[in-house]
């Protein structure tokens, strides 16, 4: 009888480790630099912005403060490093979907299931996104349904449905087509609850001064006279992020598109074969695309000021730009000269993103957060505690992510 238990046990364990030898082989496939890219972009959101903030209330100086800064949004139109944190998950999301597309379409799946796929997917993310922002309280009349989770589903979706239907050249018109479109519709297209009685010059009247904009154009790239919010505020129920405007709102859906589109062409590209296009080749191609997209970003702004609460096309092409020359340093230190011991903090992030994002909301990491820190910052020095506790934050974070990835938990949407 025990010979019989003992001889069971083995095959079990036998079973448990091939099992896990398995998830390891399949982990070995993945593009590493994309899990720690995308790393990195949630470890700010999981606390990293706050390790900077909390250092430059530690050691105040003009460096520091201006670090702090860059941890925030811009009130309305600018830039800042923070600014790169949606973009870039939304980049990433798109070069995810050409691996999982090749990889679907290897296994033989039909056209019909991949898109229920995609749009099961989108239809996840936009409830988790409601959930994130209402929690399990449903009233239409004092809920957000704009979020970061449904406008990366809907942006995404819409986005793989052109890549799958597409080839380059035409994404690249697509791309040109929306951008400029989009840049017109909020310069010319003011919003009429803010401009009662105004009647719309003729096209090339206004169109003439798009690169040098007037009083009008300028009031339309306002919060309270652009016709992205008088969209929200008209057809969105319950309440607007910001009251009169919702930075993802249904307009500021179009120009996001074409971010995760931007991922997409990377990762279509990434994926060529390497005795048709070397790694070296790869690279060097991402990075001049990148630094192209950033040029333009920089020059259209002269006049289409970049901004995240708009989505503005500059922004997106600004942003584009640096998602595509990071990911190329990342693809070439990582992937291609396989430094990969320094990404392991990253890559534990980065393959949970989605449950770290929504864990915070719902897991009570500031208590666990105070119960293993707040002993060690009460025998440190007043000004250095808020960056003990800063950092402890991001610890329990990490840990709760590595216990995730020690049993391989995933989850997968």
């Amino acid at each position: 009888m025990l010979a019989t238990e003992d001889i069971s046990l083995e095959s079990e364990n036998a079973l448990t480790v091939a099992r896990i030898a398995e998830q390891e082989k399949e982990i070995s496939k993945r593009l590493l630099s994309l899990d720690a890219l995308r790393g990195l972009d949630i470890f700010f959101i999981m606390g990293g912005a706050g390790i900077f903030t909390a250092i430059a209330q530690c050691w105040p100086s003009s460096c520091t403060q201006e670090i702090a800064l860059q941890m925030k949004h811009p009130a309305w139109h600018g830039f800042t490093f923070y600014d790169l944190i949606f973009p870039f998950f939304l980049f990433l999301a798109g070069i995810s979907f050409t691996f999982s597309l090749a990889k679907q379409q290897a296994q033989k799946k039909s056209s019909l299931s991949i898109y229920g796929k995609i749009v099961w997917r989108a239809v996840i993310l936009v409830f988790l996104g409601i959930l994130f922002n209402n929690t399990l309280i449903f009233d239409i009349n004092s809920m957000r349904i704009c979020s970061v989770l449904g406008h990366i589903g809907l942006a995404w979706m819409f986005a793989a449905l052109i890549y799958m239907n597409t080839g380059l050249k035409r994404q690249i018109a697509v791309c040109a087509l929306i951008l400029i479109g989009y840049w017109l519709l909020i310069c010319l297209v003011p919003a009429p609850d803010a401009n009662p009685g105004a009647k719309c010059a003729p096209f090339m009247e206004q169109a003439s001064k798009l690169f040098s904009p007037d009083e009008q154009i300028t009031k339309n790239l306002t919060m309270e006279g652009s016709i992205v919010g008088y969209v929200d505020r008209t057809i969105m129920p319950g309440k607007l992020y910001r009251e009169i405007h919702d930075p993802e709102g249904l307009l500021t859906l179009i120009p996001a598109i074409i971010t995760a589109l931007f991922g997409m062409m990377a990762g279509a590209l990434v994926q060529k074969d390497p005795s048709v296009v070397s790694s070296r080749e790869k690279i060097l191609r991402l990075i001049l695309w990148g630094v192209f997209l950033v040029g333009v970003g920089i020059l259209w702004s002269t006049f289409f000021p970049l901004n995240k609460n708009l989505w503005t096309s500059s922004f997106v092409c600004l942003t584009g730009g640096i998602a595509v020359i990071v990911f190329a340093l990342f693809y070439l230190v990582i992937d291609v000269l396989q430094f990969r011991r320094w990404s392991f903090f990253l890559v534990v992030i980065g393959m949970n993103s989605i449950t770290i994002y929504m864990a915070q909301r719902i897991l009570g990491f500031d208590r666990a957060r105070n119960f293993c820190f707040s002993g060690i910052s009460s025998l440190c020095p007043e000004t250095i505690q808020p960056l003990i506790m800063a950092v402890g934050y991001v610890v329990v974070c990490w840990w709760f992510l590595f216990f995730l990835y020690r049993h391989r938990v995933f989850l997968k949407i």
